[in-house]
């Protein structure tokens, strides 16, 4: 039995803000060893769709390559990238309907480049899910510097290309964004 890893995020919601759909092309950017986005969205997408799991830990993508081969799940490309380097992710660009990005930005010293791969990723008319920590000075999570800043990132989506369709809170600990890419 594997745990979901999805206790303080809401996956459903999650698909319901990027309208996912039956032959949807998506990608969980930063999808750790759970894939708490890559199997719900693989059975969401169904067998006309792709899910690609990304991350730069090739341990994370070796579970979810056996995870994905056990269960008979054919839709799941894992595939390893740096994601702060732009053009370094092996994902056809314009390609996704839909990426999200959860609870890695927190991690990274180069948040607009992760932002730029994605835009790179992304069809015109596509979504970028973003959900981070945004509730500081907690017993647990992230240290306090290392929190979002999602002023910055919807002043960068406006830059680039984006709308911020949404702005929703995910639970007690974590804010979110919709950005819909209109190039």
């Amino acid at each position: 039995m594997y745990s979901s890893g999805d206790q303080m995020i809401n996956v459903p919601l999650l698909f319901e803000k990027g309208q996912l759909q039956k032959g949807m092309h998506i990608a969980d950017l930063g999808c750790g060893r759970l894939g708490h986005i890559v199997f719900p969205g693989a059975k969401k997408v169904g067998d006309t769709g792709i899910v690609y799991a990304a991350d730069i830990l090739k341990e994370a993508l070796e579970n979810i390559r056996k995870r994905a081969a056990v269960n008979n799940f054919l839709n799941i490309h894992t595939v390893w990238s740096n994601l702060e380097i732009v053009g370094a992710t092996a994902i056809p660009a314009n390609s996704l309907d839909v990426a999200f990005i959860i609870n890695v930005l927190v991690h990274s010293d180069n948040r607009h480049g992760i932002l730029e791969e994605a835009h790179r990723l992304l069809k015109d008319k596509a979504r970028l899910i973003l959900v981070d920590w945004s509730r500081k000075n907690l017993s647990f999570g992230p240290p306090s510097e290392r929190y979002v800043d999602f002023e910055d990132i919807k002043r960068w989506s406006r830059l680039h290309g984006f709308v911020v369709q949404e702005e929703f809170d995910m639970g007690y600990y974590h804010h979110g964004l919709v950005l819909f890419k209109q190039d």
